[in-house]
């Protein structure tokens, strides 16, 4: 989960009772099962309670799920793992199982919440824990007249379709700038492959750069290797399915469900050539009000995946090139946002490509920056091959 630093805090009196609000969210509830984490993932998904221990609430959803659920649990909380569960579980998996006050708390405020959307909004998730603690620890009791008479900075990502704006430019407008920026169709498809080396840098790595190596074949084949300290962290899609293999994953390969994640896996390889952008995406949308990334006004474009995962598209209005991607994953307990930016875009065989991508998401952000992209160079079929289960150096 992304690290915000970890708060001392005293358990007696007034505090301790802030500990348990704070705690009642943040529902890590968990940890890897020894023998469970060893297995590789198959084919059919492998659910939370069959793979870590003490899982009270939070049953019946495939891992990946549960870990993007934790993520958002963190997010609203502004804390890391550490936040619930003891500092030994950095160290050693099975200690996330320990049984703390804070876990009581976070099942009991997950009920509740549960409870509420059940009972007063018919079911719908109106609320989630970042309804009321937006990023900290303790809810706000008080009105903060700094946030009332201050315009706080848009956020882009916020910026949804309006009833009535405009329709114009159209999404086959935008898309159409996009391609001819991005080269041409013609230049476009004459790039079928690429391989490229560089340096990857995320909470996975200590947050130092490390190498990694793409690969990359049209129209939707990628695969990425990040050679961290503790191993190999490896993602591939074969055009058909997705895995992730990682050593600081719960389980040692997890394949790419259908929904946000194959649709996510299915997205960043068509962008690799982006000629095939109209078919990576159905249902294209606009009319979204007028926002912008970095102070250069974007046109917003949205498509939906086969999942039905929604897909937003952010271009610069002046280049068309694209700026941002940010989709959705659907857990229980409220929406996950995953945001890809792209940026340092160089010519490659008449084809603009971005050099530098970084993606954020509640569990973290990871810094890709390349130093080289070889264009329409052979591939070994293997590369794009369900990978091995990671191997960590150091267990």
């Amino acid at each position: 989960m992304q690290s915000t630093g970890e708060q001392q805090m005293v358990t007696t009196g007034r505090e301790s009772r802030l500990i348990a609000l704070a705690a009642a969210v943040l529902a890590c509830l968990i940890s890897v099962a020894p023998a469970a984490a060893q297995q590789a993932a198959t084919t059919k998904p492998q659910m939370v309670e069959d793979v870590f221990k003490n899982v009270q609430v939070l049953k019946g959803m495939p891992v990946n799920q549960f870990m993007e659920t934790m993520g958002f649990f963190a997010a609203s909380l502004g804390l890391n793992c550490t936040g619930c569960h003891t500092a030994e579980s950095l160290q050693d998996w099975s200690k996330f199982a320990d049984e703390v006050p804070r876990k009581r708390t976070a099942r009991a405020m997950i009920r509740m919440v549960d409870s509420i959307n059940k009972e007063k909004f018919g079911g719908a998730r109106m609320l989630t824990c970042w309804s009321c603690h937006r990023g900290a620890e303790v809810p706000q009791t008080v009105p903060s007249l700094a946030e009332q008479y201050t315009v706080a900075p848009e956020d882009p990502n916020a910026i949804e379709i309006v009833p009535g704006m405009p329709k114009e430019p159209t999404a086959d407008q935008i898309l159409d700038k996009f391609i001819q920026a991005s080269g041409g169709a013609q230049r476009l498809a004459a790039l079928t492959s690429w391989t490229a080396t560089g340096t990857f840098e995320g909470f996975d790595t200590y947050h130092t750069k490390v190498p990694v190596d793409i690969y990359a074949k049209a129209p939707a084949q990628r695969t990425m290797i990040a050679h961290t300290q503790n191993g190999d962290s490896t993602t591939v899609f074969d055009g058909m399915a997705g895995w992730i293999a990682g050593p600081d994953r719960p389980l040692p390969l997890i394949p790419m469900l259908p929904g946000p994640e194959f649709d996510g896996g299915k997205l960043d390889a068509v962008l690799g050539f982006p000629g095939g952008i109209r078919q990576a995406l159905t249902d294209w949308k606009v009319g979204f009000p007028v926002t912008t990334i970095e102070d250069k006004p974007v046109n917003i474009v949205q498509g939906t995946g086969a999942g039905k995962t929604r897909v937003k598209l952010y271009f610069d209005q002046k280049t068309g090139l694209l700026t941002r991607q940010v989709r959705y994953s659907d857990t229980p307990i409220g929406m996950v946002p995953i945001q890809i930016d792209y940026t340092d875009y160089r010519d490659v065989a008449g084809v603009k490509l971005p050099y530098h991508i970084v993606i954020t998401w509640t569990d973290g952000q990871s810094d890709i920056e390349l130093t080289g992209i070889q264009p329409n160079v052979p591939i070994d079929a293997a590369k794009f091959a369900k990978p091995a289960p990671a191997n960590a150096k150091y267990k």
